[in-house]
């Protein structure tokens, strides 16, 4: 365990206080507090874009103790990462390692959170947390050290995506197939699971005007926040609606796809982030896949328009999970099929996409 000499304290904005001991960096931040499930891939999750501005609970309750992978690069991206860098405003856990064992371990969690000033807060109950959150809802928190007076901050009033989206295209070169990656926050390994299948990424702004661009698909990354602050990237979609070319959305690029056809999103009492989330396809006999997700919104199924269905539904809170158009190759999947971390049974999604596309 990290040494117990400096305290820290979690606050929720209803006023609940949770004392518990700092690792990482000691800096007092402010966020949305939400919750993971997973019992693995911490690097991935802290590095997943769709975080940004949460302070994130992990519920399992030994985490640190395979440490932190390198920063070894393939395709131009970091090959154990999801993005660049930590995008959680702060970690809170249950019980922190210090000592480490991975043959791919480079480094504790703790260095490597200070190395990116992300603070965190261990001896926390994160039972009763968690059941806090589900009973009352997501709420606004703000970890502390020496009394610091900060204000509780809605990071979902700012938009998100624009500030975890590139700001200049980038092209990724494998085959002669191409398709125009929306980044809206685009985790590395949806950009990985193209260029396994030998297709050129030309990965874009969330708000790049990509309609006069030649490709043969368009992809719509999944991202933070709430997908009604990307009013660019919906008119861009919704004007590619307008042809044929194959449309995949991931988790919010379900989201932004269904604003672009016509439908209505909402938030969630508290949000889906687990590895375990089981997700049924409408139309089969109860054919279910468990799936990795991270999102706090959610399309409203029965705002579909016409030509529009729903295309999977979460079997614990019958909350939707995926769209297509009933002719066009058009389809969103609320869940994250490149998986990373999580389970791989939906990465067929990916395979769909491009025989769609050639």
């Amino acid at each position: 365990m990290a040494s117990k000499e400096y305290q820290a304290k979690l606050i929720l904005e209803d006023g609940s206080v949770f004392p518990g001991y700092s690792f990482g960096s000691r800096e007092a931040v402010s966020g949305e507090v939400v919750f993971n499930t997973g019992m693995v891939g911490y690097p991935e999750s802290l590095t997943d874009p769709s975080y940004r501005g949460q302070i994130l609970i992990f519920t399992y309750p030994l985490i640190g103790n395979y440490g932190v992978p390198g920063n070894e690069r393939k395709d131009n991206l970091l090959r154990y990462f999801e993005s660049e860098k930590i995008q959680v405003q702060g970690l809170i856990i249950s019980n922190y390692s210090d000592e480490y064992s991975h043959w791919n371990a480079a480094k504790s969690l703790s260095e490597w959170m200070k190395e990116h000033d992300i603070p965190g807060i261990y001896g926390i109950d994160t039972r009763v947390l968690t059941k806090i959150l589900r009973a009352k809802g997501t709420m606004l928190g703000k970890l502390i050290y020496d009394g610091e007076k900060i204000r509780f901050e809605d990071p979902n009033k700012r938009n998100l995506v624009a500030e975890v989206s590139i700001n200049e295209p980038v092209t990724y070169k494998r085959g002669k197939k191409r398709v125009i990656l929306i980044d809206c926050g685009v985790k590395n390994s949806i950009i990985r699971a193209f260029l396994r299948r030998d297709i050129t990424v030309i990965r874009v702004p969330w708000d790049y005007d990509f309609l006069n661009e030649k490709a043969d698909g368009i992809v719509i990354s999944n991202g933070p926040g709430d997908p009604k602050m990307c009013d660019v990237t919906i008119e861009n979609v919704r004007g590619s609606l307008k042809n044929n070319t194959p449309i995949l959305g991931i988790c919010l690029g379900s989201q932004i796809l269904s604003l672009a056809a016509g439908a209505n999103t909402y938030k969630l009492k508290y949000g889906h982030r687990s590895q375990n989330q089981p997700c049924v396809e409408v139309g089969t006999k109860n054919r279910c896949y468990i799936t990795p997700q991270n999102q706090g919104y959610a399309v409203d199924s029965e705002s579909l328009p016409e030509d529009w269905r729903e295309w999977y539904f979460n079997n614990n809170d019958k909350t939707n999970e995926g769209v297509i158009h009933i002719s066009k190759p058009f389809f969103g999947a609320q869940f994250h099929p490149e998986a990373s971390p999580g389970p791989d049974d939906t990465e067929f999604i990916f395979d769909m996409f491009v025989r769609a596309i050639k």
